[in-house]
């Protein structure tokens, strides 16, 4: 009897100690924070951990949770890239019938579907980025893109006069027809270029479904029927801008010299594009902040808080005067 007891006492020392250790999990491309140490353990899906711009969505919700670890365990992870639709939606599946996590932050792929797969969870889900129509939504959670479309578009015309434009005309290379995102920024971009006096050729709006190729091809269209000149050319990204700006320069045509090409995100790309000439202006998407007020706002809920049914993550319009800031800023993000 005496050794049983010996064993037994052995035996719940040997959990105790078990039970005060932390753990971490497979995250599919991000840290994991210690969820037997924190008090709500959360799944966050990204539409993928391979590109820069979700990484710093990525550190973001990493950082609030290392700030916050007794409140807060996340594990972030996403698909190979923004067209793996089906790992995603296997992703949230596997998440939602996980009972260890408290809550749920997805930033869609497909946003009808999601909202499908989510019908059912009685657990809170706040959407990043792209939002999800859903009852089962507390809040959406990114860039508030018409009003930010529209302060970079109001710039772009104060720019244009400075560089000697007279008559302002805008045009925008969208990405792809009938996305909320694209049709945001377009109604954005049309209510900056009116407001500062310019005029948005709306029925000039040439797609390219977000690439930087078809942006090219936009471009070369655009400079045939346009020989004297556009004061702005506007694109739904970086990548458009930045394709659609070299396009003009490679024509020759000297009218599209002083030419003002604005794109959309402010990633690393755009901000050494702009410090190059090599782009004009660029409005920054704050994905690092995006990232962490998702957290936040999940940990609010959680606690049995209101939270606001929109969050902007904010905005800034990146010139030549800050780009070099930017890039430091998001050096400083990435611990680079």
């Amino acid at each position: 009897m005496k050794k049983r007891a010996i064993a037994m006492l052995l035996a719940g020392a040997l959990c105790a100690s078990m039970a005060g250790c932390s753990s971490t999990g497979d995250t599919g491309g991000g840290d994991t924070a210690a969820s037997g140490e924190s008090k709500y353990h959360v799944s966050i899906i990204l539409k993928t951990t391979a590109a820069e711009y979700w990484k710093f969505v990525q550190a973001g919700a990493e950082a609030y949770a290392e700030e916050h670890p007794d409140e807060v365990a996340v594990e972030v992870k996403g698909p190979p890239s923004e067209t793996s639709f089906q790992d995603q939606l296997n992703m949230i599946q596997t998440d939602l019938s996980d009972v260890s996590y408290d809550g749920y932050i997805i930033s869609p792929l497909q946003q009808d579907m999601v909202a499908n797969l989510i019908q059912d969870t009685e657990k809170p889900v706040i959407a990043l980025d792209t939002n999800i129509e859903s009852d089962k939504v507390v809040t959406f959670v990114g860039t508030g893109n018409e009003e930010a479309a529209k302060q970079g578009a109001i710039a772009a015309v104060g720019a244009a006069k400075e560089a000697g434009w007279t008559e302002i005309q805008c045009i925008e290379i969208a990405g792809v027809q009938g996305d909320s995102t694209n049709t945001a920024r377009m109604n954005g971009y049309k209510a900056g270029i009116e407001e500062a006096g310019g005029d948005f050729l709306e029925d000039e709006v040439q797609y390219a479904e977000a690439t930087a190729t078809r942006a090219v091809d936009a471009m070369n269209g655009i400079i045939s029927r346009y020989p004297d000149g556009i004061a702005i050319i506007c694109a739904n990204n970086d990548d458009m801008a930045i394709a659609a700006a070299k396009a003009a320069r490679d024509s020759g045509n000297q009218a599209y010299a002083n030419t003002i090409f604005l794109g959309f995100n402010g990633d690393r790309a755009a901000c050494e594009a702009i410090l190059a000439d090599e782009l004009t202006m660029s409005i920054a998407q704050m994905a690092y902040e995006m990232g962490y007020k998702s957290v936040e706002a999940m940990v609010q809920t959680l606690d049995g808080e209101q939270v606001e049914p929109n969050i902007d993550s904010g905005s800034e319009v990146i010139t030549i005067d800050n780009a070099q800031e930017r890039l430091d800023t998001l050096d400083e993000q990435l611990g680079s």
